[in-house]
């Protein structure tokens, strides 16, 4: 659903709710009947600023119901908190889900509410014996606690980073583990995952995470599909569904139209080998129709 306003096309999103979870995600809401896909994620996979995220963009292409379970600015957290989501994702044929950043998660550092994980609710004993010199009272979300530490205590950031990369990889494995089906991990970004010869990936989102990380967790999941968006390409699109005034800066920051294709370009086909669909988008499988 858009508005138009002064012959500029702004987004203008219903939300809806699943499963009786507190957590407002993208409407409308779809009709949870036969087979369906769910995706999980952060605000990439919830598609702001866009018209069809990828989610949409796949059930267009596959036929089946892609029932969009994007949190923005969520992680693992606003899941693991929400049993009636799982039990959702368990009933349906396959689960997507979107590697995050790690730094919105709850660890020994510091914790983040349960249900938007962005948001920073304090700092525990241990985060502030190693950051002595800040003063995280003031502290509002994860992203300003970061920018803080690099700020005023970067000669000791890597506490930080090794306690939250070590937490993503427990975190992730137990939500895998939770989801009674096949699983996706979805990384989508404009660049691959990096190696520990490539320095990490601290500034870039996905904050934090790197290849070894994601080895670490494959055990658990079925597929990891990797998008990698050209980086003239991730913010591109938005010239035709400008965002609402005063959220330009928080559009750039998000994948655009173009990259939501690319990215539902890349599930397509894994979705549609483990799913056994032909190339119409129906399942030859009958069992997987009615999972």
């Amino acid at each position: 659903m858009h508005a138009q306003t002064s012959g500029r096309i702004h987004p203008d999103y219903p939300s809806c709710r699943y499963g009786g979870a507190r957590i407002a995600f993208r409407g409308p809401a779809k009709r949870l009947k036969g087979a369906y896909v769910t995706f999980l994620g952060g605000s990439e996979t919830y598609g702001p600023y866009v018209a069809a995220p990828f989610p949409e963009l796949v059930e267009l292409q596959t036929g089946l119901t892609c029932v969009n379970l994007g949190c923005r600015n969520g992680g693992i957290d606003s899941y693991l908190s929400a049993p009636s989501l799982i039990d959702l994702c368990s009933l349906g044929a396959a689960t997507v889900i979107e590697i995050t950043g790690a730094q919105n998660m709850s660890n020994r550092f510091y914790t983040v509410d349960p249900r938007y994980n962005d948001r920073f609710i304090r700092a525990s004993k241990l985060m502030k014996s190693i950051f002595y010199d800040i003063d995280f009272g003031k502290i509002r979300t994860t992203g300003q606690m970061l920018s803080t530490i690099a700020r005023n205590a970067e000669d000791r950031i890597g506490f930080l980073k090794r306690e939250i990369q070590t937490a993503w990889v427990a975190r992730m494995r137990t939500l895998i583990r939770a989801i009674d089906g096949p699983t996706v991990l979805l990384w989508a970004a404009d660049h691959a995952p990096f190696t520990s010869a490539d320095g990490g990936t601290i500034c870039r989102p996905p904050l934090f995470i790197d290849r070894a990380m994601l080895d670490a967790v494959m055990d658990e999941a079925d597929h990891l599909v990797e998008a990698v968006i050209p980086p003239g390409e991730a913010a591109a699109g938005f010239d035709t569904i400008p965002p609402v005034p005063g959220d330009i800066g928080a559009a750039a920051g998000t994948l655009g139209p173009i990259a939501h294709r690319r990215i539902a370009a890349a599930l397509k086909p894994v979705l549609s080998a483990m799913l056994d669909l032909d190339d119409s988008g129906e399942s030859s499988n009958i069992f997987a129709m009615s999972a």
